[in-house]
């Protein structure tokens, strides 16, 4: 998903002027390094250009860190159950990777991609949250982090009783204490199903992208490492065998910088996209996870209103005096679960909608970088046996003098 495709009007129109088409264009530029030590971080110039309405003007320039992204994430997978979050790149924890050049290049693309993808998308466009993202000043964006609350803000004692919660759950179903209550629909589990293996799939391609990438990179160094030699052993021989070996090593180092160019083009635009279609199929199982538990928890407000009702028809018969309470009780749980099953109804219909653009956006994408892929290894095939071509008249008349 790494192409986003921009909705931008006419260069020639206002960006007020009604004739416009709507856009809303985001750029994450800029990365630099602030503070020292742990408490280093990059911060992003984001550049947002619209004729939206509802934004202060057709321009807007803030500075991001990564915990701002983290923040919207993380406020849009609250509000908006059932759409597809585009997902984030990860953290990394090691200090050497964590401010080199390529992996700040990385980061930021990845910063770029997300933002752009939430902007394009027909609902999350419309987030408010997005818009205080591209408009706020620092000062608030850093209170608004702080005052975060959710399972995203919990301290870790709480997330670990979660997990134990989690825990004991599924010890109750494997114990057979607890029913799983899940749905019963050929589509849906056709849908998990395809989702679970998609995602063992590309990350096996992605798996082997890091390898070819690796090999690049290593075939580029052995390379520039045998051409400092061969220019050395050049220098030793003298005349035309020298001046051969001296060529060899020249155009050995030529050929390694070529091999880094394209184990970085590799990396860019053809493993990166496929780690970050890796890490969108896992934001799409964590919303196969919200739905079940709307689904659960549908179920589980249908139960308790059927022991309601039966709680109230025991009263009335009787003509207890808790009649009056027990009816206010089951017509609100009544409410809630008809609400819940609102809920749910919304989410399975996203989901279905979701599912459609991100199969189509995930044929655009995987085309295009594969194609990229076949394109660059076939450049680097013909320049690589151009390179070892010119040579041969010249190793041919010293290998017969």
């Amino acid at each position: 998903m790494l192409t986003t495709q921009r909705s931008v009007s006419g260069s020639s129109q206002s960006p007020r002027s009604p004739s416009s088409q709507p856009y809303l264009s985001v750029s994450v530029t800029d990365p630099v390094k602030l503070g020292n030590g742990v408490q280093a971080y990059i911060s992003y110039r984001v550049i947002t250009k619209t004729n939206f309405p509802e934004y202060q003007g057709p321009e807007k320039i803030v500075i991001r860190r990564y915990s701002d992204f983290v923040w919207l994430r993380d406020r849009i997978f609250e509000k908006y159950k059932g759409v597809f979050i585009p997902p984030l790149p990860e953290k990394s924890a090691v200090e050497k990777f964590r401010f080199s050049a390529e992996f700040i290049e990385m980061r930021r693309q990845a910063l770029d991609v997300f933002v752009n993808r939430i902007a394009s998308h027909h609902e999350l466009q419309q987030s408010e949250d997005l818009r205080t993202f591209l408009q706020a000043d620092e000062e608030t964006m850093e209170r608004l982090r702080f005052h975060e609350t959710g399972i995203f803000k919990k301290k870790p004692a709480d997330l670990m009783q979660i997990f134990k919660d989690v825990q004991s759950k599924v010890s109750d179903v494997v114990l057979g204490k607890e029913k799983p209550v899940e749905e019963s629909n050929p589509e849906y589990e056709k849908l998990k199903h395809y989702i679970f293996e998609l995602e063992n799939q590309l990350a096996e391609a992605q798996k082997h992208a890091y390898r070819l990438v690796k090999r690049h990179r290593e075939l580029g160094q052995s390379l520039s490492d045998f051409g400092k030699a061969a220019k050395l052993l050049g220098a030793c021989e003298g005349n035309a065998l020298g001046k051969a070996f001296t060529e060899l090593g020249a155009k050995s180092e030529v050929l390694s910088i070529r091999l880094q160019k394209e184990a970085h083009q590799l990396l860019m635009n053809f493993e990166e996209p496929l780690k970050d279609y890796v890490r969108a199929v896992q934001s799409i199982k964590a919303t196969i996870a919200e739905r079940a538990n709307a689904f659960r928890q549908q179920c589980e407000l249908a139960e308790t209103i059927k022991l309601k009702e039966i709680n109230l028809e025991k009263l009335m018969l009787t003509r207890s005096d808790r009649v009056g309470e027990a009816e206010h009780e089951y017509k609100e749980l009544k409410a809630e679960g008809e609400e819940a099953s609102r809920r749910f109804e919304t989410m399975v219909r996203l989901m279905n909608e979701e599912i459609v653009r991100f199969q189509e956006q995930k044929t655009t994408d995987m085309g295009i970088s594969f194609h990229e892929f076949a394109k660059g290894q076939a450049r680097l095939a013909n320049s690589i046996a151009d390179a070892w071509r010119s040579l041969l008249p010249k190793l041919e008349t010293c290998s017969s003098a």
